[in-house]
């Protein structure tokens, strides 16, 4: 009995079990089971599951102008010693990352292969990202391996996943007289789909300026001078100094001002404290201590101990 005879509710549940190196190697058995393998109900929890945290919606529209543009599977700029990666080639990457191509007498299997992949699917969405081809956007906790002016930060990036070594290569955007700065071995852990939909250079208007209060977490915008994209940074909500902390006494979240503390560094510095007026928020700042934009509330636990993860193991000066 061969798995076709099964009724398709039966393979149908067969083939959601498997995972995506199952699938692939599914798909090379038959022309039939290629297409159910190729389907994208199956590939969309994979999807989510591998990708979904890292995969925002600038990423999703970044995949879609590729698609329009040279991103293609056996577009030159998507080749390699004059072969085409077509769908058995990327199959391989998948399962083995090897760099061993098809040989002469699978030419034909092979363009008849890559034609049946869609290459708005998102099985070919998949392993895309999987093989490190599309380069993505995202953004990076402590960007440049954890440099000391960049921690307890995120700033947005390109990311190409490396399947060999699990991690990723990020490319930071270049500013001002600054190159495009490049860093590898990023891990899974130090990365996040953007939470604002929207360009790091674009002032970000907070919704929630009227309900900080002391002790709230928070993100805010900040970059070095005006040709800079904005980076997150956390910080809390601090007490004016006019109040004792006292939480039964405490008027400051009724204040136009509002306390910034950044307690990853030392009582004195320079970065230590801000302070911004809620009633009539804009970037604010000047060009030797930076400039201070948008405000995010932090309401997720989740995010929370993220940045509780990476604190330093030292204060910062």
């Amino acid at each position: 009995m061969s798995v076709l005879d099964l009724p398709d509710l039966a393979l149908d549940r067969i083939l959601e079990l498997l995972p995506p190196s199952g699938l692939s190697s599914m798909a090379r058995v038959c022309s039939s089971l290629r297409e159910r393998c190729v389907s994208d109900h199956l590939w969309e929890k994979h999807l989510i599951t591998k990708w979904g945290k890292v995969l925002g919606p600038a990423a999703h529209r970044e995949w879609k102008c590729s698609l329009s543009s040279s991103y293609h599977l056996d577009s030159p700029s998507h080749q390699i010693g004059g072969h085409p990666l077509g769908f058995d080639k990327i199959i391989s990457l998948i399962r083995s990352v090897s760099s061993v191509f098809l040989n002469d007498d699978d030419n034909k299997r092979k363009r008849y292969a890559a034609s049946s992949l869609p290459l708005d699917s998102t099985m070919s969405f998949y392993l895309s990202l999987e093989t490190g081809r599309f380069w993505f956007p995202a953004q990076v906790y402590n960007r440049e391996n954890g440099h000391v002016g960049f921690m307890l930060s995120c700033y947005d990036a390109e990311l190409s996943y490396d399947t060999l070594t699990d991690t990723f290569q990020a490319r930071y955007p270049p500013h001002g007289r600054r190159a495009v700065a490049v860093e590898k071995g990023v891990t899974w852990e130090r990365l996040r789909a953007a939470p604002i939909d929207a360009s790091p250079h674009h002032l970000h208007v907070s919704d929630s300026l009227n309900e900080l209060k002391p002790g709230d977490h928070i993100e805010i915008q900040w970059r070095r001078n005006k040709e800079f994209p904005y980076g997150w940074w956390y910080g809390i909500v601090g007490h004016l100094e006019s109040c004792d902390g006292n939480l039964n006494h405490c008027h400051c979240h009724l204040n136009e001002m509002v306390v910034l503390e950044f307690n990853q560094y030392t009582v004195g510095s320079r970065w230590r404290r801000t302070m911004i007026n809620k009633r009539d928020h804009r970037e604010e700042g000047n060009e030797e201590e930076g400039f201070y934009g948008g405000i995010r509330k932090l309401s997720c636990k989740e995010e929370i101990a993220m940045w509780t993860r990476l604190w330093p193991s030292s204060i910062l000066e």
